[in-house]
């Protein structure tokens, strides 16, 4: 099971690097990241683009993989 284990979170380490590699540069630099919008941005999640979604859902695996093998271990 830690093999396989090791194998996903491996496999998913990969495709996030290819993922984030992909995604195209902002302008807005860090003013987006450290509340730098407007109150009126309610539906945040319908604003972001596909690959950011991909790239919010594979950190999250790799999180969840990685805390899976430290308590494996």
């Amino acid at each position: 099971m830690r093999i396989f284990l090791s194998c996903v979170h491996l496999i998913i380490a990969v495709l996030m690097v290819f993922v984030v590699l992909f995604q195209q540069r902002r302008q807005g630099g860090f003013t987006g990241i450290f509340g730098g919008g407007t109150q009126a941005d309610s539906g945040q999640w319908q604003r972001f683009s596909g690959l950011t979604k991909i790239t919010i859902v594979l950190a999250a695996v790799f999180m969840l993989t990685s805390f899976l093998l430290v308590f494996m271990s």
